[in-house]
């Protein structure tokens, strides 16, 4: 298996890339969140690879860091979502946006991506929930994502918007338990 090329990047063709590797050319897609972090033709480039094998084709995509990486191979473990799907749900949000709309059961933000109708989105949040969020740490949408996702979760099950939720969250500070944070996070919707 591929898991990783470094060398220098040739050609930039959305979402197609160039990589050549101590004279070999891979050609490798990329999503457009690693496209636009791209640096410019002729230099260094080191992308994290999945390799795919199919009958008909030995298929290559990177990604720029290794996260971004494993959302995908979550992606394509899920019944409808090929390697194209998996690029663009990476490509139309971040990982951050994914790991918030799975916590959330949000499918309004998954369908706005091309090529997901509200089943897929459906199957997705089902099949990712627990699997994606959990595994991002600090990479997720918000830090100490157990305190913080249960005080959203309370907010949620009090009737509040997502939007009124997500905004009173932000405001809590990382380190605050999850009764404190209720109470903070109700004291500031209280005086919006």
């Amino acid at each position: 298996m591929i898991g990783r090329l470094s060398g220098t990047l040739l050609e930039k063709n959305p979402p197609q890339l160039l990589v050549d590797c101590q004279g070999v050319g891979y050609e490798v897609d990329v999503p457009m969140s690693t496209f636009y972090n791209l640096p410019n033709v002729g230099e260094k480039v080191i992308l994290f690879t999945h390799q795919a094998i199919r009958e008909d084709a030995h298929l290559l995509f990177g990604f720029g860091n290794a996260a971004e990486r494993a959302v995908f191979r979550q992606l394509i473990k899920i019944t409808g979502v090929g390697a194209r799907m998996a690029l663009s749900i990476l490509s139309g949000m971040t990982i951050a946006d994914l790991a918030q709309a799975i916590t959330l059961q949000d499918s309004g933000r998954l369908v706005r991506v091309p090529g997901i109708g509200k089943k897929t989105a459906e199957r997705l949040l089902l099949e990712l929930k627990g699997k994606i969020g959990a595994d991002l740490g600090p990479l997720g949408a918000h830090a100490a994502p157990d305190a913080q996702s249960d005080i959203l979760n309370a907010l949620l099950a009090l009737g509040y918007s997502d939007k009124e939720a997500l905004a009173a969250v932000k405001n809590v500070p990382a380190s605050t338990g999850v009764s404190d944070g209720i109470k903070l996070a109700l004291k500031a919707l209280s005086k919006g």
